[in-house]
C-alpha cells in the first residue's frame, strides 16, 4: 500500500492536534483503516515512524480495540449485539438469520464484498433492544426480518437510514474518516437521542 502526499498532509495534520504526538495513534489508525478498509502492516509501519514510536507499540492498539480491523470487511459492516438484554429481546435469533441469509459466519465478508458480519458486546443502547449497528449507526428495535431487509438494501446499494444519527448510512470507509477527527458535515442530521433516552430525564424535570 502507498500513501500519496494528500494523505500524509492529513495524518500530519490530525498529529498537529495533540500536545503529544503518541496520542494521535487512535484517529491515525482511523485514518488509515480509511484509505484501505482495514488496518495494514504498512499504515502500522508508517504510524510508527511519524510518531517515533516501535511498530509493536502501534500494533498492540490497533489489535486491542475491535473497531480496528486488520483484514477487508465489507463496504458495510453489520454488528449485532448478542449482550444479554438484546439477546433475550431477539438479538441471537437475529445474529443466526444474518448467518444463514448472507451465507457467512461471524467475521465473515459475502462474496460480492457488499457486507460482514459481526457479534458484539454492548452498544449501549439497551433501551432500544434489540439492536443492529452499521459502521456503528444504529438501528434500532430490530427484528430478524427487519435485519434482512437493511442487508439486502446494503447490497442493493441502498441501505435504509439510521434509526437515529445521519440521514444516510456512509461507507466502512466514509466512518473511518469521521472517526479520525475528518468532518462529514453530517453531525447534525437526524435523531440525535429518541423518547426512550430521554424518558429519565423527563421524570426528573417532573419531580417523579
Amino acid at each position: 500500500m502507498s500513501f500519496s502526499d494528500k494523505d500524509l498532509a492529513t495524518m500530519e495534520s490530525i498529529i498537529s492536534r495533540y500536545p503529544r504526538s503518541r496520542s494521535a495513534i487512535m484517529p491515525l489508525l482511523h485514518y488509515a483503516q480509511s484509505l484501505a478498509g482495514y488496518v495494514t502492516n504498512e499504515s502500522i509501519e508508517l504510524i510508527a515512524k511519524l510518531l517515533a514510536l516501535e511498530t509493536a507499540e502501534v500494533t498492540a492498539v490497533s489489535t486491542f480495540y475491535t473497531q480496528y480491523k486488520r483484514k477487508p470487511v465489507g463496504e458495510y459492516h453489520v454488528g449485532v449485539c448478542t449482550n444479554t438484554l438484546c439477546a433475550v429481546m431477539g438479538g441471537d435469533a437475529i445474529f443466526a438469520g444474518l448467518k444463514e441469509h448472507l451465507g457467512i459466519e461471524n467475521d465473515g465478508v459475502t462474496t460480492d464484498g457488499k457486507v460482514s458480519l459481526e457479534h458484539i458486546e454492548c452498544n449501549a443502547a439497551c433501551d432500544y433492544a434489540p439492536v443492529v449497528m452499521a459502521n456503528w449507526e444504529f438501528y434500532d428495535n430490530q427484528t430478524v426480518q427487519s435485519a434482512k431487509d437493511l442487508v439486502d438494501g446494503m447490497r442493493a446499494g441502498n441501505p435504509p437510514a439510521p434509526t437515529r444519527g445521519p440521514n444516510t448510512l456512509v461507507t466502512w470507509k466514509e466512518a473511518s474518516a469521521v472517526l479520525a477527527g475528518i468532518n462529514d458535515g453530517k453531525a447534525n442530521e437526524g435523531l440525535q437521542a429518541g423518547t426512550p433516552s430521554l424518558l429519565g430525564l423527563k421524570l426528573s424535570k417532573e419531580g417523579k
